[in-house]
């Protein structure tokens, strides 16, 4: 995965989300968004995915830059994957029928095609047995890895995660974690934010750290985590791995 990203600016009213933001990476499989709340990481998640499109800056992603064009983006878009805070399954529809849904109406795959990848990728993430349950009747993990089985289906070129364990408990949050980890060990780009820097430094290429819309250090994770350059870094580090 290589990105390069220019001068990147979004402002929703008077909130400047992302400021000038520049960020160069190549060759990377796994980049992990830290930083404090509302500094920015969603925001440049969501604009590097093209679910938003920047007021100012470039985008280049693995040598193809994104442009605002609907059509673009929105082929842009059915290449990845995306899983955020919110389980976001349709409650009325099976797990099988979640994953499958899309697709047949946005990857354009026959019904028998969708329902047999669906199965594989249930069975991947041992939840074969759960395919005919309806959302409210799995737990918060089993949930979340429905979304991400979503998300994987149709093999995509990267998958974009937002705080994707954010909503659940310890047991759960391992659970997903895990999987995550998984994914990335078996060559799935993953670009993702997350508050579990323990998590952040096991599975990670590239540590980004993002506070007021700007990327303020981008390491490798040992060194980040061990030795931080920046001031903004050192503080925010020392807080929350105190205890």
């Amino acid at each position: 995965m290589r990105l390069e990203v220019e001068h990147l600016s979004k402002t929703y009213g008077s909130t400047r989300a992302t400021d000038d933001l520049t960020l160069h990476l190549g060759d990377t499989r796994v980049l992990v968004l830290i930083g404090p709340s509302g500094g920015g990481k969603s925001t440049l998640l969501r604009l590097l995915g093209g679910l938003e499109t920047p007021d100012h800056g470039r985008l280049v992603i693995n040598g193809r830059t994104l442009d605002s064009a609907p059509a673009s983006l929105l082929s842009y878009r059915r290449k990845n994957g995306f899983l955020f805070q919110q389980f976001n399954l349709f409650p009325h529809l099976s797990a099988r029928e979640n994953i499958a849904l899309p697709l047949e109406k946005v990857h354009l795959h026959s019904r028998p095609s969708a329902l047999e990848i669906a199965d594989a990728a249930l069975d991947r993430f041992s939840l074969l047995d759960h395919s005919s349950k309806l959302p409210s009747q799995l737990s918060g993990g089993q949930q979340q890895r429905v979304g991400i089985a979503r998300a994987i289906a149709h093999s995509p070129e990267i998958l974009f995660l937002d705080e994707p364990t954010s909503a659940l408990d310890p047991e759960m949050t391992a659970e997903v974690l895990e999987l995550i980890q998984e994914l990335a060990e078996t060559g799935q780009d993953i670009i993702l934010s997350t508050h579990e820097m323990g998590f952040a430094r096991a599975v990670a290429d590239q540590v980004a750290f993002i506070a007021s819309g700007k990327i303020a250090e981008l390491a490798p994770p040992l060194r980040l985590f061990e030795n931080p350059e920046s001031g903004v870094c050192q503080r925010f580090l020392s807080k929350i791995m105190r205890y």
